[in-house]
């Protein structure tokens, strides 16, 4: 239950509104790697929080280097290029901007100063090339084995005699990111002459290298460029921390929510801050190609506005060379354009966190869509008829925020949700993607799904429906906690228990907010209080009063929130939620529910009987069953379950296969 295996998109009618982007990954990774080498203190504003970034922080800390937080600030300090450890194991995950730049810069460091080095990632961080790059170093008299199979990580670097005596020759048609490596780690071996790079074959993605060669500068190292063939490193190049680095937002991720504008902002523009004609950044070229779709784009220095402009979307031919991450954004664009989209010069993600080539082909189709591929190309024709979709991610965030763009889907043969598995990959560079988006889109309340949990006092219903939010990355509402916090509210104004008309104004103006499991009482924090026996049995009493039931029903409304809602409580099927595709009657005996009640008053040090308990269980059964309004029962087709001898495991499990079985998707 540490996250959702997927997560379920109703259809989005409409985006408007703002977001905040992260901070840049090829900028974050970048500006930390070159203040852990220089000298002095570089204080990093605005870093990425991220997986990627992550693995870089602690590769820097393992190798001595100090990082101190405070809020969005990171103080790093340098290593003024010598190494503080001889020896160690770095472990990269799947951060590609963090094993190639390491991997030179420290197979060069252990050349000149001594020591060995080992590099490893994920599974398919060893499926990522990296021989280029090591073709590239072995000549100046680097000692560096691939451990696995020759030209792939994972890599042992175990010194050797440095030689400097000719240029270094490096491919340039693969990644960018091998030149990136060289450039950041050559300064470091610079001292005494001019160290020239030579790119053998086109250069892809050169953007990101002017983002390399604009931080370099920032650095303290100004590189010399010949065309995009040939780089010298000055004599005598040292790194010196300029003091404070800000990180714009990511570009790349910039695109997802510049494609919604696009398909989807029609009543307002939907600004995005972070990014803007200001950047540094490459990808955001995007904007481009997202206007030659037919995206209506304001920019600002560091923020972009978009609505819809040209509806259908229109089809494009288009090199991306220059934009190879953002150009996935496209392939999801053209399911809503008006004939094919042709994106060429891509051979590029077919060596990325997946072969993105194929893993995007795969899953177009899924929704209805023809695509054709190539070695270095794909080509997209958008679906004559919608379908709803599970999309397989790859563990590549960037699919699973395409996929995200298709739960826009048009009325017309539309209005599909979309089903995205493992959407906890988007962590590499964006771990609050779905919250974003979710905070600017608008979905139809019908189309937001709800899973209902009603049963008696003391079933576990709070229990379970906790845990099944958790697995569906849902909201949850636990209707109970209206009622108690409606009770304590009561207790401490010293209001009459059986004064109708007074409980039900408290109940109507109640300044309550959930937050992180937590519930919150006029910004007091009265989560333990809830559970105190005075207020429940108070809560209890008060249910049943038909004006205070009717107070509480638009709060409870207000609670059907993108992605969806696990509700719990007595009438959650019944009466709040009665169009629920799944309802869940949960029951245990009085004798069980007794004995959990008994352990958990135990727990807290509150000695009670178990034979008052279930006394107290029965009567409340009683008044719950026979109310004059919303009485509890079953709702219509619910499906009931006795959890008196299952686990909640067990139980989270048979409610999942009932969830799955009501959804819309195919297997796998």
């Amino acid at each position: 239950m540490s996250g959702p295996a997927f997560l379920d998109i109703p259809p989005l009618r409409r985006v408007a509104g703002t977001v905040r982007l992260p901070g840049s990954k090829s900028i974050s990774n970048r500006v930390l790697l070159l203040a852990g080498l220089s000298a002095g203190a570089t204080r990093v504003h605005d870093l990425l929080d991220s997986d990627d970034t992550r693995v870089m922080l602690d590769a820097l800390r393992t190798l001595g280097c100090r990082v101190e937080r405070d809020g969005d600030v990171h103080l790093v300090h340098g290593l003024g290029g010598r190494l503080a450890v001889k020896e160690a194991k770095l472990f990269l995950g799947n951060a590609g901007t963090a094993m190639r730049p390491l991997a030179a810069a420290l197979a060069l460091l252990a050349a000149t100063q001594g020591g060995r080095f080992e590099l490893s990632g994920v599974a398919r961080m060893h499926e990522r090339p990296i021989g280029d790059l090591v073709d590239a170093l072995r000549p100046l008299g680097l000692a560096i084995t691939c451990l696995g199979h020759e030209g792939y990580p994972p890599l042992r670097l175990d010194g050797g005699t440095l030689r400097l005596d000719a240029p270094i020759r490096v491919r340039g048609d693969v990644s960018s990111q091998f030149l990136t490596a060289l450039l950041m780690a050559l300064p470091l071996v610079a001292e005494a002459r001019a160290i020239e790079i030579e790119v053998v074959g086109e250069l892809i993605s050169k953007p990101y290298i002017e983002i390399t060669l604009k931080l370099l500068a920032r650095f303290g190292i100004a590189v010399e460029r010949d065309g995009w063939q040939r780089f010298t490193i000055p004599p005598g190049a040292a790194y010196t921390s300029p003091g404070e680095v800000h990180v714009e937002g990511d570009a790349s991720s910039a695109s997802y929510f510049v494609a919604a504008g696009a398909i989807a902002a029609t009543a307002a523009p939907l600004r995005i801050e972070g990014v803007g004609s200001a950047s540094i950044q490459g990808d955001i070229r995007f904007v481009d190609a997202a206007r030659a779709m037919g995206a209506d784009v304001r920019e600002e220095p560091n923020a972009l506005a978009v609505r819809r402009g040209r509806w259908p979307l229109a089809g494009i031919t288009l090199d991306c060379n220059a934009i190879p991450d953002a150009a996935m954004t496209l392939a999801a664009m053209a399911l809503y354009a008006d004939g094919p989209t042709r994106l060429t010069n891509i051979a590029s993600w077919r060596v990325k966190e997946t072969d993105r080539i194929a893993a995007m082909a795969a899953e177009l189709r899924k929704f209805g869509a023809e695509v054709e591929e190539g070695a270095d190309f794909i080509e997209v024709k958008p679906p004559a008829a919608w379908r709803a979709a599970t999309i397989r991610t790859y563990d590549d965030h960037r699919m699973a925020m395409c996929a995200s763009l298709a739960a826009f889907n048009p009325a017309a043969g539309g209005h599909q949700p979309v089903r995205v598995l493992d959407p906890r990959c988007v962590g590499k560079t964006f771990p609050e993607y779905f919250e974003a988006l979710f905070a600017v889109a608008e979905a139809a309340p019908a189309d937001i799904p709800v899973l209902t949990v009603d049963g008696p006092t003391a079933s576990g219903k709070g229990t379970l429906a906790d845990a099944l939010a958790q697995c569906l990355g849902y909201h949850h509402l636990d209707s109970g906690a209206l009622y108690r916090a409606t009770a304590l509210a009561a207790l401490r104004s010293g209001a009459d228990g059986a004064d109708e008309p007074a409980l039900a104004a408290l109940a109507r103006a109640l300044p309550l907010r959930f937050e992180k499991q937590r519930v919150l009482l006029a910004g007091e924090d009265v989560t333990d209080a809830l559970r105190q026996e005075e207020v429940g049995s108070l809560a209890s009493r008060i249910a049943a009063l038909p004006s205070v039931r009717t107070a509480l029903v638009d709060l409870q409304l207000a609670f059907r929130r993108l992605p969806g809602l696990v509700a719990d409580g007595r009438d959650m099927g019944t009466v709040i939620f009665p169009d629920a595709p799944l309802k869940v009657f949960l029951t245990a005996s009085a004798e069980t529910r007794a004995a959990r009640r008994h352990k958990q008053l135990a727990s807290k040090g509150v000695s009670a009987s178990i034979a008052a308990l279930r006394a107290d269980l029965e009567a409340r059964d009683e008044r719950d069953k026979n109310r004059s309004v919303a009485p509890l029962k079953p709702a219509a087709q619910a499906q009931r379950l006795d959890n008196s001898a299952l686990t909640i495991e067990a139980s989270v499990d048979e409610v999942l296969r009932w969830w799955r079985a009501v959804r819309p998707f195919e297997a796998g």
